[in-house]
């Protein structure tokens, strides 16, 4: 039984569920996109000297989840690009956000409060491809538990975990930067969601796929414009990470990196004393050497 099911938000949840996101939350998906590509440096350099170069980036920001989802379940990773109006929308809002004269489109977007509404909606666009993609999945590998998640967690954060590659298109290597070893909270988010999404569909949480998307949707709205209203890089998990983290996989040794080494060496020196110093030289021994010098130096 649906644990939601007596709520007065189970018409509410289906309802928004079934909202369709083109073209408006599609276009708020795609204004943010191309703006977190125009804060990158030298973004704007590029977009002057290869605009190509840049409309390949901005297409990756744009859909570079389905292209990664596309390529892990085996299909064309152009597939996507078969859907023109999706691709024209992106290009069109690329191009205002790049070069519209004196840069209106971009100022009027990324006016806070213009830019905390995108945000909120892109959110929307974020947790229905999430499930989208485990629901996908589910149909391709019924019993695939894990490319479930896998498919669900590249079609919320594809873009984040393509990084590196997006940034070798614009002449940048920072492999430091590697979305797997730090996480940002769309990519952590999206993993959790996965999770849920994924118990959701093999029936193992007692939940409506609307219900699950309309909490999950509010929840990612809510953090995401704070966090965009208060330039805020933290992450909502991080308390209960640092509480659950420590107790299942421990937590980092704050002693020095060589200590570990120095202990196992010094015990290795006990049981094996270095050999003694060798027997001082006798007053006629140095004085031979002592000539010997002054005779090499005089030949």
């Amino acid at each position: 039984m649906d644990l939601a099911e007596a709520l007065p938000l189970g018409e509410l949840a289906a309802a928004f569920a079934a909202l369709p996101v083109f073209p408006l939350f599609d276009t708020a998906y795609f204004i943010i996109s191309v703006l977190y590509l125009k804060y990158e440096p030298g973004a704007v350099e590029m977009s002057r000297k290869s605009p190509f170069a840049s409309w390949l980036c901005a297409m990756l920001h744009c859909f570079g989840s389905y292209i990664l989802a596309d390529l892990l379940l085996g299909e064309a990773p152009i597939a996507y690009f078969s859907h023109n109006s999706s691709v024209i929308l992106a290009t069109a809002v690329w191009y205002l956000i790049f070069f519209c004269p004196m840069n209106l489109f971009y100022k009027c977007v990324s006016f806070l409060p213009v830019k905390l509404v995108f945000v909120a909606m892109k959110e929307v666009v974020r947790v229905r491809k999430i499930a989208a993609g485990v629901h996908h999945a589910h149909h391709l590998y019924h019993h695939g538990w894990f490319v479930m998640m896998a498919t669900g967690w590249v079609k919320g954060s594809g873009v984040a975990l393509m990084s590196n590659f997006e940034q070798l298109l614009r002449g940048v290597w920072k492999p430091e930067t590697n979305e797997i070893l730090h996480m940002s909270f769309p990519t952590k988010a999206s993993l959790y969601g996965t999770v849920l999404f994924t118990l959701q569909q093999t029936h193992w949480l007692p939940i409506s796929e609307a219900n699950l998307i309309f909490f999950f949707t509010m929840f990612m709205i809510v953090c995401k414009v704070f966090m965009t209203a208060t330039h805020s890089h933290a992450s909502p998990f991080a308390p209960l990470e640092n509480l659950i983290c420590p107790v299942l996989f421990g937590s980092v040794s704050s002693g020095h990196p060589g200590h570990h080494h120095d202990h196992h060496g010094a015990s290795h020196e006990v049981s094996h004393p270095p050999p003694p110093p060798p027997p001082a030289k006798s007053k006629e021994e140095l004085n031979e050497g002592t000539r010997k010098r002054k005779a090499k130096k005089a030949e």
